[in-house]
């Protein structure tokens, strides 16, 4: 069972546990996505079997990591041999690329030089994620996946300016383009959980998605 830290000022309801706060901002990212889908129509493609986000490495949170983890444990209870098959192909993944890796190749913790992070910017581009199951083209850890995930394909706006998915907005202009703008977690949740885990556990840094798939 998850550890009960609290977190304050998150909501009306008070103190809540990393577990819940994780919920919650699960819940208010899916909504956002759902609000942009609606305004985006026919110019957002993204669907089942479309993988354009599932191929190369990326960085993720210790939250990302631990709800992928908690996936994991949930999904080896719920469909054993589904949960091997996505071990197997993280198993491998760091087989192949750890010695490539710029961090620790056990642990998977990145490294934070400058260095290290040109050197991630090459690493693995051509890979395809490691729970994706390749038989369906769909992801095996869906409800446990990262924030990234949750929040590709609608406009997203960060220090270069409103960003999209390469395959979709075709034909839209920059004014529609805003129109469908994803807002992510504007209150800062995600943030106030990281902040909880690392006073916890002292836990800090970004990983992969493989090194969270294995024992």
């Amino acid at each position: 069972m998850p550890e009960l830290v609290q977190i304050e000022n998150v909501g009306d309801a008070g103190p809540i546990s990393i577990a819940l706060g994780d919920l919650r901002l699960v819940s208010m990212i899916d909504s956002a996505l759902a609000d942009s889908a609606r305004r985006s129509g026919e110019w957002l493609v993204c669907r089942p079997g479309c993988m354009q986000c599932c191929v190369g490495a990326f960085a993720i949170s210790q939250l990302d990591a631990r709800r992928l983890r908690e996936g994991m444990t949930a999904l080896a209870e719920s469909d054993p041999e589904r949960a091997a098959r996505v071990q197997w192909r993280a198993k491998d993944y760091i087989e192949r690329l750890g010695t490539g890796y710029p961090g620790d190749p056990v642990g998977g913790m990145l490294d934070e030089t400058r260095e290290a992070e040109l050197q991630f910017e090459a690493f693995a581009n051509d890979e395809v994620c490691p729970a994706l199951d390749p038989d369906t083209g769909t992801c095996d850890l869906y409800a446990a996946r990262p924030m990234t995930c949750r929040a590709f394909g609608p406009p997203i706006r960060s220090e270069e300016g409103l960003g999209v998915c390469e395959l979709c907005f075709h034909g839209a202009t920059d004014e529609e383009i805003a129109a469908c703008e994803m807002e992510v977690d504007p209150d800062g949740l995600e943030e106030e959980l990281l902040q909880r885990i690392k006073t916890e556990s002292g836990v800090t840094g970004q990983t992969i998605v493989a090194f969270c798939l294995v024992d």
